[in-house]
C-alpha cells in the first residue's frame, strides 16, 4: 500500500506546497470522522572533513546534507490499520490514493479533494 519505495526527494518548497495540498484532504476526512495522520520525513546527514584539519589548505571542511521527502497522509480504519495512503505526484500535483484492498495506485486531480475522500470513504464503509 506504501508509496514510500518510490518517494524520491523534493525541494523544501515543493515539501510545503505537497503538505498544504494533503492538509486539504484531512481535513476533509476529520470531518467525516475519519482519522488520518501525514507523515514528514527530513534526512540530515553531517560529514567530517577527510584530509587534514577542517579549514587546512586543501580540505574540504564539514558538510552537511539536507532532503526532504514527499509527505503521506495515511488514513487509519477502527482498528488503527493503515488502509489508504495518499501523495502527491511531483509533477502533476495530482493526488495519488492507494487503498490497502484497492486496485492499486488511483490518479485524482489536484482539484478534487473531494473525490479522494469520497473514495477513501467508501473503501472504508466496505470494509467495515
Amino acid at each position: 500500500m506504501e508509496n514510500s519505495s518510490a518517494r524520491s526527494p523534493v525541494g523544501e518548497g515543493a515539501a510545503g506546497r505537497q503538505d498544504r495540498a494533503l492538509a486539504v484532504v484531512q481535513r476533509l476526512l476529520w470531518e467525516r470522522g475519519i482519522r488520518s495522520r501525514c507523515h514528514h520525513v527530513i534526512s540530515l546527514g553531517l560529514s567530517a572533513a577527510r584530509e587534514g584539519r577542517a579549514g587546512a589548505a586543501g580540505s574540504s571542511g564539514p558538510s552537511f546534507w539536507l532532503e526532504y521527502l514527499p509527505p503521506e497522509l495515511v488514513v487509519t480504519g477502527p482498528g488503527g490499520r493503515g488502509e489508504a495512503t495518499v501523495t502527491i505526484g511531483g509533477r502533476s500535483g495530482a493526488y495519488l490514493l492507494s487503498l490497502r484492498d484497492g486496485p492499486g495506485l488511483q490518479k485524482v486531480g489536484r482539484a478534487e479533494p473531494e473525490k479522494v475522500v469520497s473514495l477513501i470513504a467508501g473503501a472504508l464503509g466496505a470494509a467495515r
